[in-house]
């Protein structure tokens, strides 16, 4: 009874360490992503640097905003990992963790594209002072709107069950948790892509922002009922949708990208890595050509000197 005591106290005590460290990875993946977007919000249509600099930023965010929802599913998987590691089947939490992440990295490279893309037409009716408040608004709406839908709601249950995923989608090794961590990654981009978007529409560098959508994603993967933080979440996105589109001068926290600190916010964003072709000055410097010739130079005459 006491061996067995003790292996419930060791379980329990490698369970609160990994719920310590995803949060604490989490917690530093905030502070990082404060310092590294200080300043760079813009609103709505804020540039996003370069690729190597929107990649690398993104990961950490999605490190920051998504590791304190998954902690249940992580949980579990290390829970039957154990189990079967005894029976040598053996997995690893960290490759299952990796495999989150890439999936979401993708969803980022996908979405730098599309926003790039759309951004370098330079559509005149889709700026700020014409369509862009009713573009934005119609995102969040459409986020909204998405919130109801079937799809989000078998996306959501397998994101809030972690057994039933585990169970249905498992797979032994290295391999397999990498594997594993992947499937759920993209459910889980199946389940949040629309609060991404709306992200995007609000302003993709705003701390206050990610914070918000955050805890909406907390909210509906962990409150007991589904449908009460499914419900609730698509109200507060069709408000948002349409203060932006309506009066997005009353938005508290909305950077406008007409307003003054948004135009400093796009001085200093030209601070972000990019490619910058420097000239090299040119010396130039006039030399004076002096004649040389061997057969007059002192060392050709003393060699050429006869012994006596």
């Amino acid at each position: 009874m006491a061996v067995y005591a003790r292996r419930i106290g060791r379980y329990g005590e490698g369970q609160a360490v990994l719920v310590v460290l995803l949060l604490g990875l989490a917690l530093v993946g905030w502070l990082v992503t404060d310092a590294r977007m200080a300043g760079m919000d813009a609103g709505p249509g804020t540039d996003l640097g370069t690729l190597g600099f929107y990649t690398g930023a993104w990961v950490v965010m999605m490190a920051a905003m998504m590791f304190p929802s998954i902690v249940p599913m992580v949980l579990m998987y290390r829970t039957i990992e154990r189990a079967r590691r005894a029976r040598g089947r053996r997995g690893s939490v960290c490759l299952f963790v990796a495999g989150y992440l890439a999936s979401w990295t993708v969803f980022g490279l996908v979405a730098y594209a599309l926003f790039e893309s759309v951004r370098s037409l330079s559509i005149d009716a889709l700026s700020w002072h014409r369509g862009g408040p009713y573009l934005a608004g119609g995102a969040l709406v459409a986020a909204a709107i998405y919130q109801l839908t079937p799809a989000k709601d078998a996306c959501l249950r397998r994101c809030r069950g972690p057994l039933q995923f585990l169970s249905h989608s498992w797979r032994d090794g290295i391999a397999g948790a990498l594997r594993l961590g992947v499937q759920h990654g993209a459910w889980c981009v199946g389940c949040c892509w629309g609060l991404m978007v709306a992200l995007f529409a609000l302003g993709v560098m705003s701390i206050p922002w990610m914070i918000l959508l955050a805890g909406l994603i907390a909210l509906e993967k962990l409150l007991p009922s589904k449908t009460l933080a499914n419900r609730f979440i698509a109200a507060v996105l069709v408000c948002l949708g349409l203060g932006v589109a309506l009066i997005p001068h009353d938005v508290p926290g909305l950077t406008l990208p007409d307003s003054p600190a948004s135009s400093a916010r796009q001085v200093d964003s030209t601070l972000l890595p990019r490619e910058v072709s420097m000239p090299m000055p040119v010396i130039t410097t006039r030399l004076r050509a002096v004649p040389f010739s061997l057969t007059t130079s002192p060392i050709h005459r003393r060699r050429a000197r006869p012994r006596p």
